[in-house]
Parts: structure tokens; C-alpha cells; sequence
């Protein structure tokens, strides 16, 4: 099934994009949508443990199960003021 990755400032940057699509397996999670990320472009790797995610603009947990065409945004920490 086909999902949008959406990906944000940094992640962005490393990935070179910020919008991708992705097919995954029936059942998926959001942790597999990131790791086949990872596993693609593993500048992103790091960030892993300290970003957000959401899917379908709702915050979600990588535990998270993603439908055909939803929308997985991974969000890494913002600083600044």
C-alpha cells in the first residue's frame, strides 16, 4: 500500500526532499515507515529516538498503524526562541 512521507526542517534537509512516497505492507506501522527511511538515506538514523511523528496531521506513536494513502510526518526537535 502506498503512503506520503512528509519530512521536516533537518530530516528534510538530509533527505534532500520534503515529501516522498512510500509503499509498505498491509499492517505497517509507523516505525517501519522510518526504518525503510533510515535504511535509505542513514544520515537520518540518529534522529530516531528524538523526533516527533504524526499521521494524517494527528500526533501518533511509532507503534502507530498507517492505512493506504495516509500521510506519516516526522517532525525532529526544533530549537531557537
Amino acid at each position: 500500500m502506498r503512503v506520503t512521507v512528509r519530512l521536516f526542517a533537518r530530516l528534510r534537509e538530509l533527505v534532500g526532499a520534503g515529501e516522498l512516497s512510500r509503499n509498505v505492507a498491509a499492517g505497517a506501522v509507523v516505525a517501519v515507515v522510518w526504518d525503510d527511511l533510515a535504511r535509505e538515506y542513514p544520515a537520518i538514523s540518529p534522529y530516531a529516538g528524538s523526533m516527533s511523528c504524526a499521521v494524517n496531521a494527528e500526533y501518533a506513536r511509532m507503534t502507530t498503524v498507517v492505512d493506504e494513502d495516509d500521510e506519516v510526518a516526522f517532525l525532529p526537535p526544533v530549537s531557537g526562541g
